[in-house]
C-alpha cells in the first residue's frame, strides 16, 4: 500500500476547510441580506436600485442601522402628542385657503415631530435614511411629499399634487406620532379644478 504524501494530505485538508469556509461565509450573507429585507421592506430594493449593488447597499443599510442604534428615540408624553395632533388638525383646516403654504407647515411640523422623538434633522436624504431605519413602510411616502414640496417650491406643482403632499406628511407624521390603526386621518378636502 502506498502511503499518500503529508503534503497532499495537508493540501486537502486546507481545500475542505477553504470550501467550508466558503459555504458558512455564503450562508452568513444569504441570512444577513434575508435579515435587512424583512427589515428595510421596500426601502431594500430602493436602496439596492440606487447603489447597483447588493454589497454596497446591505453596507448602506447596516450603517443606517448603526447610526439610529446610537439615536435615543423616545416616545412623545401625552402632551406633546395631543400638542402635535391639534397642530396637524390645525394646519389641515387651512388646506382650502392656502395649499401651498401648508405644504411648507406639514414639513416643518414633520420635522418638529421628528426632532421632538429623537432624529437628528439635516439634510432630507439624511433624514429619510434614519427615518427608514424604524419606518420603513412609510419613508416612501415622505420623499414623494418631499419631491412634491419640491417641485411645488419651483411653482411647479398642481393644487391636487399639494393635497396628496399632505396626505404622504400624514402618513409619516402618523407613524411617528404612534396614531393607532383605527384611528383614520382626516384627508385635506380636494380644491375645485380652478383653484
Amino acid at each position: 500500500m502506498n502511503a499518500i504524501p503529508s503534503n497532499t494530505v495537508i493540501f486537502a485538508v486546507l481545500l475542505i476547510a477553504l470550501a467550508i469556509a466558503v459555504v458558512v461565509w455564503l450562508a452568513v450573507q444569504r441570512q444577513r441580506s434575508a435579515r435587512l429585507r424583512r427589515r428595510f421592506g421596500p426601502e431594500y430594493d430602493v436602496t439596492l436600485a440606487e447603489f447597483r449593488s447588493r454589497a454596497k447597499a446591505e453596507a448602506e443599510l447596516l450603517k443606517r442601522e448603526q447610526r439610529v442604534a446610537r439615536l435615543t428615540i423616545v416616545p412623545l408624553t401625552p402632551a406633546d402628542a395631543v400638542r402635535f395632533t391639534q397642530a396637524w388638525s390645525a394646519l389641515q383646516s387651512r388646506f382650502i385657503d392656502s395649499p401651498k403654504g401648508v405644504v411648507v407647515e406639514a414639513d416643518h411640523l414633520v420635522r418638529e415631530l421628528m426632532v421632538k422623538r429623537g432624529y437628528p434633522v439635516g439634510d432630507f436624504e439624511h433624514m429619510a435614511a434614519d427615518v427608514s431605519v424604524d419606518h420603513p413602510t412609510v419613508v416612501a411616502t415622505y420623499r414623494a411629499a418631499q419631491a412634491i414640496a419640491n417641485r411645488d417650491a419651483r411653482g411647479e406643482a398642481s393644487t391636487e399634487e399639494l393635497r396628496k403632499a399632505v396626505i404622504h406628511y400624514r402618513t409619516l407624521f402618523d407613524e411617528l406620532l404612534g396614531v393607532g390603526p383605527d384611528e383614520v386621518p382626516a384627508v385635506p378636502p380636494r380644491v375645485p379644478a380652478h383653484s
